[in-house]
């Protein structure tokens, strides 16, 4: 059992994913702090912002299988297709939602159109722009070529 978890704790394709997700939310955490002048601890779980954390994760992910088994190898074609989908997903399904949110938002504040009660706000930063993929997966392609 202890070796299993040595194992599992040095698996460079579980960590260095993990402490990049974690690097890029305390970046956005840190930079919401200095810009907005207060600590929003939802950063450091939440979604959406540039980088995209998701395309670093998947990218870097994909790069460390492709990397250190091969790009012919079945893993780095599944790492490869998944980290597409997130990533189509991130800007595409989630962005769209996000929007969505703001206008719902927008409908139920506006006094006298609707009856609603609602107890909280959608959350409206679900998804992200091409640009925020596109930095996210340099980050995660660089990162898992370094490592």
């Amino acid at each position: 059992m202890k070796n299993d978890f040595i194992a599992f704790a040095q698996n460079k394709y579980i960590y260095i994913p993990f402490l990049l997700w974690f690097g890029i939310q305390l970046f956005k955490l840190i930079y919401d702090l200095v810009t907005t002048k207060k600590f929003n601890f939802k950063r450091i779980i939440g979604a959406g912002g540039m980088p995209s954390s998701h395309s670093a994760v998947v990218t870097s992910l994909a790069t460390l299988i492709g990397k250190y088994e091969g790009v012919s190898s079945p893993t780095f074609a599944l790492a490869l297709v998944m980290a597409c989908v997130v990533m189509y997903d991130a800007c595409g399904v989630r962005r769209a939602a996000g929007k969505q949110a703001v206008l719902l938002n927008k409908i139920i504040e506006t006094p006298g159109l609707t009856n609603v009660q609602v107890q909280e706000k959608l959350v409206e930063v679900l998804g992200h722009t091409p640009l925020q993929v596109i930095v996210g997966a340099g980050i995660g392609l660089i990162v898992g070529i370094l490592v």
